[in-house]
Parts: structure tokens; sequence; C-alpha cells
């Protein structure tokens, strides 16, 4: 994935992209922040790290997109929307509404667990299988309201 990030960031230097320039650039920043972070641990990231990561950014973008629009900042709020954009193409395809709630109808049943004290073995059996391929606060409701029903 770093490849691909790298040889997108010199096509759009050539095609004078900024945005996706600095997009790019952000993106390669984060990763060697955790990379620094990691290696401090004594550990190397791995791909679902920088998939996790790669959602934390989505989310983050999204936040901010939200409080612009709410305030009026078009301006800051498209950039913000061009950002989420551009990072999302590096995730994998997101699992739809249908999907993730099969997945977590397959999590319970896998952990066997029956009220909402086991939620947390189930939302940890999510993120084994689907990193990167769902959004978990979305996950995290659906599988506390199977939980308590």
């Amino acid at each position: 994935m770093r490849e691909k990030i790298n040889e997108d960031l010199k096509t759009a230097m050539k095609a004078r992209d900024s945005a996706r320039v600095d997009a790019l650039r952000m993106i390669n920043a984060a990763l060697k922040d955790k990379d620094i972070e990691a290696r401090g641990a004594g550990k190397t990231l791995s791909e679902d790290d920088v998939l996790a990561l790669l959602q934390k950014m989505i989310k983050s973008r999204q936040e901010s997109f939200d409080i612009y629009e709410k305030a009026g900042r078009m301006d800051l709020a498209g950039k913000e929307k061009g950002e989420i954009a551009i990072i999302s193409a590096y995730l994998p395809q997101q699992l739809s509404e249908a999907e993730v709630a099969e997945a977590v109808k397959a999590a319970i049943a896998e952990t066997d667990a029956a009220s909402i004290k086991d939620m947390g073995k189930v939302v940890a059996a999510l993120k084994g299988k689907y990193t990167g391929r769902m959004d978990f606060a979305k996950a995290s409701a659906a599988v506390k309201a199977a939980l308590a029903g």
C-alpha cells in the first residue's frame, strides 16, 4: 500500500494536482509518525495498523467537515471532503449495512455472546476480521442492539 501511495504522490506532483499532493503527503507523514511510535515499542506496522490509521484520518476529517458545514465555511468543508475522498481510495471496499448486520450475527454466534456484557468480545472479533472494511462505531451500535434485543 505504501508503494501505491508513493507512486500516486509522484503522479500527482507531475500533474501539479496540489490538493492530491497535500493529502498524500499528509498520509505519508501520519504513516511515518506511526512507524516511529511502533519502532519505539519494538514493533512494525502491519497492514491492519495502516488501515486503522487511514480510517482514523477519515473520521477526523468527517468531524471537521461537519463542524465547517455547520459554521457555513463551505470552502474548508470542501477541502475536508476532498481529503476524505483521496484517503478513502486506499481503503478496501466498505461493507454494506446488510453485510455488517450479517457479520454482527456471525460474530455473536462465533463468540457465544449472550448479553451486553459480551459486547467487547464481539467487537474484538469483528475488528479481527473486518479492519478497514467497516465503521466500528456503527458496528458497535448494531452489536449493542442485537445483544440487547
